[in-house]
């Protein structure tokens, strides 16, 4: 029987989710877990990919339950839970469809990207700090040019092995936040000191949302025009975009099926 389990990870402890020779993954050690409680080798299917570092919110996955095994699926949340670290926590493991693939079914995947703009001890660890003054305003326009579908190889990592560059966004934006620490204890901050990113799209390419970050950041600056953009999505290359910014500030944050 197919089973799906809901998590989220910190990645920063993490060489990302997929399986790599001689690196802790996530996806490693969520299938050592279950083969671990369920007395036979278990292989977990996830989302996506996402890079080192990069954290998630209500990641899912599926597995097929070994031949025999007649699952509690709430006590196996449970004891995963007690093996697994706590940088990853197991939301739920439900019953799923006999032909649930966590990643080919997906529809739309969810990015948030954290920036901060002046010191806070208490956002480093999630958090990009970026003191240089941001035009917002440009930044967003910039953003509306990635919604559409677009060859997006220019903010590709150089030497990825995939079929088609293309993807279709349905929206990007940056928008001001205010932090618990903020609104509840009085942290001192002034507006616009905290900003999101987020972006939607059928399929991500790999480090493809930090390259965008980076890009707009630069746009933010003044050192590019919002109306690059267009231009780089219409052939640019990688090394026209901009640098990456930091993963530990990225979180997959929603994969719709």
């Amino acid at each position: 029987m197919r089973y799906k389990v809901i998590l989220s990870y910190d990645g920063s402890p993490f060489c990302g989710w997929q399986l790599q020779n001689g690196a802790d993954t996530v996806q490693e050690r969520l299938q050592t877990a279950l083969t671990t409680l369920l007395k036979a080798p278990v292989q977990v299917t996830g989302a996506g990919r996402t890079d080192s570092g990069v954290n998630a919110v209500r990641y899912a996955a599926h597995f097929d339950a070994p031949a025999g095994n007649d699952l509690n699926a709430a006590a196996l949340g449970y004891k995963l839970n007690a093996i697994l670290p706590l940088a990853i926590t197991v939301h739920e493991v439900i019953p799923a469809d006999p032909d649930f693939h966590s990643r080919f079914d997906a529809v739309l995947r969810e990015y948030t990207y954290f920036l901060h703009r002046r010191r806070d001890p208490f956002m480093d660890r999630y958090s990009w700090l970026c003191t240089y003054p941001l035009d917002i305003t440009e930044m967003n326009k910039a953003a509306a040019l990635l919604a559409g579908t677009h060859d997006f190889s220019c903010f590709q990592k150089t030497g990825s092995d995939v079929k088609t560059s293309v993807c279709t966004v349905k929206e990007a934006f940056w928008a001001p936040y205010i932090p618990d620490h903020v609104r509840l204890m009085g942290f001192p901050a002034s507006e616009g000191d905290y900003l999101y990113f987020r972006i939607s799209a059928n399929r991500f390419l790999r480090n493809m949302v930090r390259a965008v970050v980076g890009t707009l950041v630069e746009v933010g600056r003044g050192k590019r025009t919002a109306e690059s953009m267009a231009w780089l999505l219409e052939g640019g290359s990688r090394g026209q975009a901009g640098e990456s910014v930091p993963g530990k500030a990225l979180f997959l944050s929603g994969v719709n099926y």
